[in-house]
């Protein structure tokens, strides 16, 4: 086989392609030119020239249709993936992370939207904003740099870490007068004390590490915490460890001596000796510097000395504990400084948004706390610390103790004015530096029990307790909205019910609260007292009067603050349809919201509000409450007749057209007998008319709405002249309305002197033109009128018809003429 010859390679032009470029590159040094491009670069060996070089052409050609056929699957396979980018990208990426992304000035725009955009819509609710100040500057940046150290290597962030952990420790000792203690920042407030007792449970169970709950077996742990603690603290607490409940024992507070909010002592000993003989291990107790509900103080001291006595760990949190800061501190606090670890929540007391709470515990081993999760070999998470680091550094010793200061004065204020206030019962303790304020409306118990029948005056009933917590959460309620600097809000205690709290340390610094605020709250206060004294004491009367009125009844709803509620009942003894009373109750609604009076009317509240009530809110000033009875029974039944007479108009006009077409097909009838048979025929009764003409009088009907009642339209043509019919009855109205002069609002009950003058105004204006006729007459009559016998009756007047069409009819003797008054009236 005669081989072909071989191809020419690049080898074989080389020679040329170097000559020509030696004598290129020299002439372009003479002329001084540009340098020379470089040579193009060699395109690395394909599939195509790799077949080109093969010798067998058939095996060329196969692989050519190989590479084509490769091209033509990658490219479909190529085309699918695309296609199934879109379509995923389409259907289940969200919208803002579709595309390659969105620039920082929208995602900024987004939030803001979502931080403003409802404020429009919550207008009327009082929206509290955070005053973030400069230190609050610090704390946000804080946050920043903590995510920009984390990236630094390991050993500058561990020495960086361990210097910012190890001074803010010691600064928070050194203010809150503590020694030798470690410190733990976490995000919960409540994260400190499930660390704190699980360092309980490593250092009583020396196996818990290794054999977990089965050591717990022979010793059940007890831990004792109070029943004026937080809500849901005990369960929390359990349900972190993955205790029992009945590891939790609730302390109740004294019930015979002592604060009525504080811990009982004595019940709490003997609990811990009934539990240590029963084979249970105490091991944690939990007590308040500042009960969360009435702000009172336990005996630490002698709380410290029982869990000395049975090898117990005593943990304090509260607000007062950030008195400790201060130059005074009161003993019952000064003792939290004996305990063995304590919560510290600065961000609220100092104004500090985003900073973690502090647990500071007295020093263990190390390899406990390890295990209790106190500590973290990571670094990272002890930059938890750096926001409080960065904003105690900004604030300094007078900052702080300035805001602290600045909390208790506030409270101390308000706590003197409340001492003069009539009706109103602070509940706090005896130590004058308590920073947190609690007081309720409190009327007198005469008062209270006149109008919820109570046979004993000492005695509160339960309603009484349930209208009380009403009208208390309705004070509260209106202070926090007039005066939404100051912070207070509502609280539920045991004993006392619904009161209304001032806690300036969790919210002065917060909100910015000043001594003007306090005295702004003081005026609404005083405001308001009166407005619950005078509803209460017309509640029973309100009560009383709707029950002897027709058509009424009195609805009870102890959870409405106002006068009551009423229910229009109806002038049918049979019960109407629901939607009927719907109707009749909205409208009596929209009437008495039109009258020009300062209640309030509505249809209760949005939740839980009765069906077809009427709801009266808080009175401003005396009010008449025969006059309010009766004008909603007036207007109820106006309404009521006004529907009746809406339904039964379609039937009345449905019979009268009835009536109307038999009529006038009668009257058809009569008139073709009239007429005649020939002057029905077309062509013949035309003429027949033209010869002699056929006079008729035109007959239709009428009907009277009034009356209901269809009549002839005979009189009209006749007089031409329509007629007026039936006068419409007159509109039902009070019983008891009475001359209202201009700009007087209704429901008023006037003073006893003016109240017979603007009652009978109008009779003894009467009297005085009668009078003034009479003297007239005699006048011009002269002399021939005989004299009068004393004593005897004097002249009857019949008197004119006033504007109204009303007779007045006055009589002449004097003793009776109060007795006339009062019936005219």
């Amino acid at each position: 086989m005669k081989l072909p010859p071989p191809l020419p390679g690049p080898s074989s032009d080389l020679p040329t392609w170097s000559r020509l470029g030696r004598r290129r590159k020299r002439s372009e040094e003479k002329d001084g030119s540009l340098e020379p491009p470089p040579p193009p670069p060699e395109e690395p060996p394909t599939m195509e020239r790799s077949l080109e070089k093969m010798v067998d052409p058939t095996l060329a050609e196969m692989g050519k249709n190989l590479n084509e056929a490769m091209k033509m699957l990658e490219d479909n396979q190529r085309k699918a993936e695309e296609d199934n980018e879109k379509r995923y990208s389409r259907k289940d990426i969200p919208g803002p992370l579709q595309g390659g992304g969105q620039d920082m000035v929208s995602i900024l725009q987004l939030v803001q939207n979502l931080m403003h955009g409802d404020e429009e819509e919550e207008s009327l609710q009082s929206f509290r904003l955070q005053n973030v100040g400069e230190q609050g500057h610090m704390a946000l940046l804080g946050h920043s740099l903590a995510a920009y150290i984390s990236v630094l290597d390991r050993e500058r962030l561990r020495k960086l870490t361990t210097r910012i952990l190890s001074d803010t420790t010691l600064w928070l000792c050194r203010l809150f007068r503590l020694e030798n203690r470690s410190a733990y920042f976490h995000e919960d407030d409540r994260e400190g004390l499930w660390k704190v007792c699980r360092l309980m449970i490593h250092s009583h169970y020396e196996d818990y590490s290794t054999e977990g709950f089965n050591v717990l077996y022979s010793k059940q742990p007890m831990i004792y915490i109070s029943s004026a603690a937080r809500e849901g603290l005990g369960q929390s607490l359990c349900n972190q460890l993955g205790l029992p409940l009945s590891c939790m024992c609730r302390v109740p507070c004294n019930t015979m001596f002592g604060s009525r909010h504080q811990m009982d002592v004595a019940f709490l000993d003997r609990l811990i000796k009934e539990d240590a003989e029963s084979g249970k291990l105490p091991i944690l107790l939990v007590a308040n510097a500042s009960t969360p509900g009435a702000g009172h103080t336990d005996k630490l001291g002698r709380l410290k000395e029982l869990c000395e006595q049975y090898g117990m760990w005593l943990h304090v949190e509260g607000v007062n504990l950030a008195t400790l800061a201060l130059g005074y501190v009161s003993s019952s606090v000064l003792a939290a400084t004996k305990c063995d670890s304590m919560t510290l929540t600065l961000g609220p007391w100092l104004g500090l948004p985003a900073v973690p709470a502090v647990t500071l515990y007295r020093h263990e081993d190390p390899s406990l706390s390890l295990a209790a999760g106190l500590t973290s070999s990571q670094a990272v998470e002890k930059l938890r610390a750096l926001p409080l680091w960065l904003s105690l550094q900004y604030l300094g010793h007078d900052g702080i103790v300035e805001r602290i200061r600045h909390a208790s004065q506030l409270s101390q204020r308000l706590l003197e004015n409340l001492k003069n206030q009539d009706f109103i019962k602070t509940l706090v303790e005896d130590e004058p530096s308590s920073p947190v304020v609690v007081f309720r409306f409190c009327p007198e118990l005469t008062h209270l029990d006149k109008m919820l029948h109570t046979s004993e005056g000492s005695v509160i009933t339960g309603s009484a307790r349930d209208v009380c917590d009403t009208f208390n959460q309705w004070l509260g309620e209106q202070l926090a909205q007039l005066v939404p600097a100051s912070g207070v809000d509502l609280v539920e205690l045991e004993d006392e019910g619904t009161c209304v709290r001032f806690s300036p340390l969790m919210t002065s610094a917060v909100l910015g609260t000043e001594v003007q605020d306090v005295d702004q709250l003081m005026d609404c206060l005083k405001m308001k007292v009166p407005v619950l004294i005078c509803t209460l004491q017309l509640r029973d009367e309100f009560e009383q009067e709707v029950k002897r009125t027709v058509g009424l009844s009195y609805v009870e709803d102890v959870s409405w603050p106002g006068l009551g509620v009423v229910r229009y009942e109806g002038q049918n003894k049979d019960k109407q349809e629901e939607k009927e009373m719907e109707k009749i109750t909205s409208g009596l609604l929209r009437k008495l919201n039109e009258l020009e009076s300062d209640l309030f009317f509505s249809l209760g509240p949005e939740f839980g509000g009765k069906k077809n009530c009427i709801y009266i809110g808080m009175i401003m000033e005396d009010l008449d409450v025969c006059e309010l009875v009766e004008t909603i029974a007036a207007t109820g039944r106006e309404i009521e007749e006004n529907s009746r007479l809406l339904e039964n108009m379609t039937e009345i006009v449905r019979k009268g057209i009835q009536e109307a077409q038999v009529q006038l097909q009668k009257a058809n009838e009569e008139r073709l007998l009239e007429e005649g048979l020939l002057r029905q025929i077309p062509v013949v009764g035309s003429v027949l008319n033209w010869f002699s003409p056929f006079h008729a009088s035109p007959k239709g009907r009428t009907f009277d709405l009034t009356a209901g009642s269809l009549e002839s339209t005979e009189p009209t043509y006749v007089s031409k002249v329509q007629g007026t019919g039936v006068t419409p009855p007159p509109t039902p109205t009070s019983a008891r309305a009475k001359q209202r002069f201009p700009g007087r609002k209704l429901f008023k009950r006037s003073v006893r002197g003016s109240d017979g003058f603007s009652e009978t105004s109008s009779v003894s204006h009467t009297d005085d033109l009668v009078r003034g006729e009479t003297q007239l007459g005699a006048s011009s009559a002269g002399q021939g009128h005989p004299e009068l016998p004393e004593g005897g009756v004097h002249l009857t007047e019949e008197a004119a018809e006033d504007s109204t069409g009303e007779m007045v009819q006055t009589l002449g003797n004097t003793d009776t003429n109060s007795e006339e008054q009062e019936s005219l009236r």
